[in-house]
């Protein structure tokens, strides 16, 4: 893999180098930055010279991947080219962008393996793993994490999370990040909690030095609520001024760096706290929709999607590569979009994670990515909607696409992104990709008439 170009200038203007380990959330740290007035791009791997020449001058630069879905052996091959590249660009912050739900476990998206991978080609005295993002109802207190039920719904504990304790891969069991973290190889983490943000600046240091003292593996910021941002992102910067530093969190963290540069105001000029959510126009052209994911938030968008032909996809058959069956559907749906219509395809378990058998659920994102694909080239959309963030992830990788950049959001956590490819009928399509969870009910619908 290449290197940065000799001619690509990093220094002085590159803050932060990022890793995001699925699609969806990969995305949503791009919009962050983007609406915050940051030039980023997101590369679906290690970009080439000529790919950075193209990218031209970047505040933030991201490598979008599947980690969360990998094996620690499939991570570590992963993760080590990455990882040099990022300690060749000489970034001062370095960040693995994990799922606002922390969704990993020891056999598959280790965030032990990744911090241990990262910290070896990327030298970081701090790991700083940041447990919230309160934008997206995702909340750390005393290091237990708490989500909403669904956007704007209850709040509880993660593992009594009715989606995440039963996810298909990786179920939350617990809900202490301590404890749900040292099963994955980061035994000594310690824990700011929230009431340190209360205290002065200077006993906000000393309380992270003493939480260093002991050279734990991390040290873990609470995020009690949108305020506590501010004085992560300023304990972050001030530490990355005298030595790099490794982050650990989902797009709650890239928010906490950037309430402090907007506070520090000194080196460079963001948008306001809400950020300038870009347009987007309406659909000029049929819309596909691959709905992969199992979660009951993607089922009610399916069931109120009104403008869509919906073309069931039964999984076990995708799986198994029935070819009869797949060619088809695939048929089928192409005909369909070739007609003008909208067509939104769905997974045959009506939304409930916990029927799927395990093998269906880890093999059905890499098998939609071969689909999503082949109907592609058969009748090319200008605008594709992906549901679930580990088909999100394999999806995208299986096109010849070398990178994103933003167009605009349709709701929290689910961004619009404009593909970057050397082939014609890929080049400009636009992207949204969605964790699970993410979005109201008439997401569906949203793509089709923009925002």
């Amino acid at each position: 893999m290449s290197q940065a170009a000799p001619g690509f200038d990093t220094t002085p203007q590159l803050r932060l180098a990022f890793y995001g380990d699925d699609f969806t959330g990969s995305t949503d740290t791009l919009a962050t930055l983007s609406e915050a007035g940051l030039r980023a791009m997101l590369f679906l791997r290690v970009p080439t010279a000529e790919q950075l020449q193209f990218a031209g001058p970047l505040d933030a630069l991201g490598i979008a991947g599947a980690a969360r879905s990998m094996a620690p052996d499939a991570m570590r091959a992963e993760l080590e080219p990455v990882g040099r590249f990022f300690a060749s660009l000489r970034v001062p912050i370095l960040q693995y962008k994990t799922c606002s739900t922390f969704d990993s476990a020891p056999h598959v998206g280790s965030i032990g393996v990744a911090v241990d991978v990262l910290r070896r080609v990327a030298p970081s005295p701090l790991v700083a793993i940041v447990g919230g993002q309160p934008n997206l109802g995702r909340y750390c207190v005393f290091a237990n994490l708490f989500a909403a039920v669904s956007s704007g719904g209850s709040v509880v504990r993660i593992d009594r999370h009715p989606t995440m304790r039963a996810h298909p891969v990786t179920p939350m069991h617990e809900a202490d990040l301590r404890v749900h973290l040292a099963a994955q190889g980061l035994e000594r983490v310690a824990n700011i909690d929230a009431t340190t943000y209360e205290l002065a600046d200077a006993a906000q240091e000393a309380g992270l030095e003493r939480a260093m003292f002991d050279s734990p593996d991390a040290v873990l910021f609470d995020v009690g609520r949108q305020a506590d941002l501010a004085a992560i992102g300023r304990l972050l910067c001030r530490h990355a001024r005298k030595s790099p530093l490794l982050m650990v969190g989902p797009s709650g963290a890239t928010q906490a760096l950037l309430e402090y540069w907007r506070q520090d105001g000194a080196s460079m000029q963001l948008n306001s706290v809400t950020g300038r959510v870009a347009r987007i126009s309406p659909a000029s052209g049929p819309v596909f929709v691959l709905a992969g994911s199992l979660s009951p938030t993607t089922a009610r968008q399916v069931d109120a999607a009104s403008a869509y032909v919906r073309n069931a996809l039964d999984a076990q058959r995708v799986v198994a590569q029935d070819g009869a069956y797949v060619d088809a559907w695939i048929d089928h749906a192409a005909t369909q979009l070739r007609a003008g219509k909208n067509v939104l395809a769905y997974t045959s378990h009506g939304g409930d994670a916990a029927s799927a058998p395990p093998k269906v659920a880890h093999e059905l994102p890499t098998q939609c990515g071969v689909l999503l694909a082949r109907l592609m080239k058969q009748s090319p959309v200008r605008r594709v909607g992906i549901a679930g963030g580990d088909t999100s992830s394999h999806a995208v990788k299986a096109l010849d696409i070398w990178a994103l950049s933003y167009v605009g959001s349709l709701a929290p956590g689910v961004a619009m992104c404009r593909a970057h490819s050397h082939a014609p009928q890929l080049e400009g399509v636009e992207f949204m990709l969605k964790g699970g969870q993410m979005g109201p009910d008439d997401l569906f619908d949203r793509l089709l008439t923009g925002n």
